[in-house]
């Protein structure tokens, strides 16, 4: 086999490894959504991402309901602007992590592992993840994760 395939496959295998390792959090029925104490998206302002470009936790006056999850905003105007166009701001993937969908499981994000590609959010576990597989090759990663989404969406995430 040649060195280059063995080298994909090792990293591949390294990558599901650690992915497997993270643990779940609670989540809905379907885990459609990655909840953080009961709140989408973590707990974190989706919208600061695109406006404040960084993540910026959510305050808990500035709250909206959408998809039957509850959001945290940072400001009233993050959340108005949610509420006008929830799908551009709601992350990929419901929140969970875009390395992890790539390969067809639901693992919890942290929000300094971001990135926004062609207006939508991207959320990943951790550095391997964000730099070693979603950034490494962006466009097959979401791909794949696109992929694999339409399968796993309403599949809890114990089951993968």
């Amino acid at each position: 086999m040649p060195a280059i395939a063995l080298s994909t496959r090792l990293r591949r295998a390294a990558a599901a490894a650690v992915l497997a390792l993270l643990p779940l959090a609670a989540a809905s029925a379907a885990d459609e959504h990655y909840l953080k104490d009961g709140i989408a998206g973590g707990g974190v302002d989706v919208v600061a991402f695109h406006t404040a470009g960084r993540p910026t936790d959510g305050d808990p006056r500035f709250t909206a309901e959408h998809d039957g999850r509850l959001w945290r905003f940072a400001s009233a105007a993050n959340r108005d602007l949610f509420l006008a166009d929830p799908a551009r701001y709601a992350p990929a993937y419901g929140g969970w992590c875009a390395a992890g969908a790539s390969l067809g499981r639901k693992v919890p994000t942290r929000p300094q592992y971001w990135a926004i590609v062609d207006g939508r959010l991207y959320l990943n576990a951790n550095a391997y993840a964000h730099e070693q597989m979603f950034l490494a090759d962006t466009p097959g990663t979401i791909r794949k994760g696109d992929a694999h989404w339409r399968v796993i969406r309403s599949t809890p995430a114990g089951d993968l």
